[in-house]
């Protein structure tokens, strides 16, 4: 089982918001899911909503984020680089 931190999408047509999640790479994009990290809303004033604490520890056992979602963490300042460290 390989963990993955990806995007869940939500909201209606044309006003998406999306879940950042932690779940196994067999899964479907929006379905079951281990634990929600955060928030990403690219139409709202409060853009990203992310803990960090569970982003980190999510990191450090071996998750692989997205491209996306490494983006996010580097915007967040959540680098792999703090986890490891």
């Amino acid at each position: 089982m390989a963990t993955i931190l990806r995007l869940a999408r939500h909201g209606t047509t044309k006003r998406p918001f999306y879940h950042i999640v932690a779940t196994d790479s067999s899964k479907k994009r929006d379905g079951r899911y281990i634990e929600q990290i955060g928030i990403y809303d690219p139409l709202g004033k409060t853009q990203l909503a992310l803990d960090a604490d569970k982003a980190q520890k999510w990191l450090k056992t071996g998750a692989l984020p997205s491209p996306v979602v490494k983006q996010l963490l580097k915007r967040a300042g959540v680098g792999e680089a703090k986890a490891q460290a």
